[in-house]
């Protein structure tokens, strides 16, 4: 079976790739190399036997180029973290792209297409449990982008078999946005923004890959949309003490109030941002201490069968130890 993986040289798409590659599928990655992490990921899955094409999910040719004999397409290429780029780049990538990769798909009979969605479609903090059918309220660009995206994927489901999947917090080996927390909470300079009290409902990545397997497997997992986080949550507070517990690190006593982070985050973003340049605090990192989220997992357990197997302590010792092992911590 040949598969094709966009985004497939970030953090999810390249383990998916390994995943893949490990259970004998052909595997074609299309990517890109803006960071050194993205630029290792290239080198491991060449190594491993994939099909590299470094491009975007913009160029129409590459993309006809990555999908051409594929029976099904993960689409996981996102712009998510450029705090720094304008609002129209959002819109070329998580949707526009999102249209290019579908018709790619169509025209080259592809058995099934995997879209990777986001839980920032919901907003913000909620109470209770959230699932496939609860109102969708996103409150910045990706995620706004991202739903529109959603809609677009559903929009094509009479003439190609497509899956939305709303990924939670995703954490494990090779993932290196969580690297910053790790390397705070090791050194004692994490700060807590606000109380800690916001709840999480993280996904350890070997979790998430067979929870997209299985929605590329499942016949009637078509048409529809899935969330898949992990097996627990936990407040913030409960995380940070998870991974100072990991690390054999003294629990951090640094406190600002939320309106400190608010006001830092608008002027990284006022005079940074304007000049092209990632501020160090924007709006969107400070969601980790601010929107709160728990999950119904029913309709994955009934349709995908999907069951997380990880528990959090687990899955940040793993992390950990990933980190340990390349010298990062």
């Amino acid at each position: 079976m040949r598969v094709t993986i966009t985004g497939g040289t970030g953090f999810i798409g390249s383990r998916l790739a390994l995943r893949c590659l490990a259970a004998g599928q052909e595997v074609t990655v299309l990517g890109q190399e803006n960071t050194p992490a993205e630029a290792a990921n290239r080198r491991l899955l060449e190594a491993q036997g994939a099909r590299v094409l470094c491009g975007s999910v913009t160029d129409a040719a590459r993309v006809a180029e990555a999908v051409r004999g594929a029976a099904c397409v993960y689409h996981l290429a996102a712009a998510q973290h450029e705090a720094h780029a304008p609002q129209a780049h959002f819109w070329q990538v998580n949707v526009e792209g999102t249209r290019t990769v579908l018709e790619a798909s169509l025209r080259a009979g592809v058995g099934r297409l995997v879209h990777g969605s986001t839980i920032g479609v919901y907003g913000s903090a909620r109470q209770g449990a959230l699932d496939e059918t609860s109102p969708l309220q996103p409150d910045n660009v990706y995620g706004v982008t991202k739903l529109e995206g959603e809609r677009l994927v559903l929009s094509y489901c009479d003439r190609l078999p497509v899956v939305v999947i709303r990924i939670a917090e995703t954490y494990g080996p090779g993932d290196r946005r969580l690297l910053k927390l790790f390397k705070a909470i090791d050194k004692g300079v994490f700060c807590f923004f606000g109380k800690g009290d916001n709840l999480h409902h993280p996904i350890y990545i070997d979790d998430l890959l067979a929870g997209l397997r299985r929605a590329a497997e499942v016949a009637p997992a078509c048409g529809e949309v899935f969330v898949l986080a992990g097996k627990e949550w936990l407040t913030t507070r409960q995380m940070v003490q998870c991974i100072a517990d990991v690390l054999g690190k003294p629990v951090p006593r640094w406190h600002l109030p939320l309106w400190v982070g608010n006001a830092m985050a608008w002027l990284g973003e006022s005079v940074m941002g304007r000049v092209g340049i990632k501020p160090v605090i924007h709006r969107r990192r400070l969601d980790f201490f601010k929107k709160s989220f728990v999950f119904s997992l029913q309709k994955a357990n009934e349709v995908l069968g999907f069951f997380p197997q990880w528990d959090v302590k687990a899955g940040m010792q793993q992390t950990a130890q990933w980190y340990r092992e390349r010298g990062e911590l």
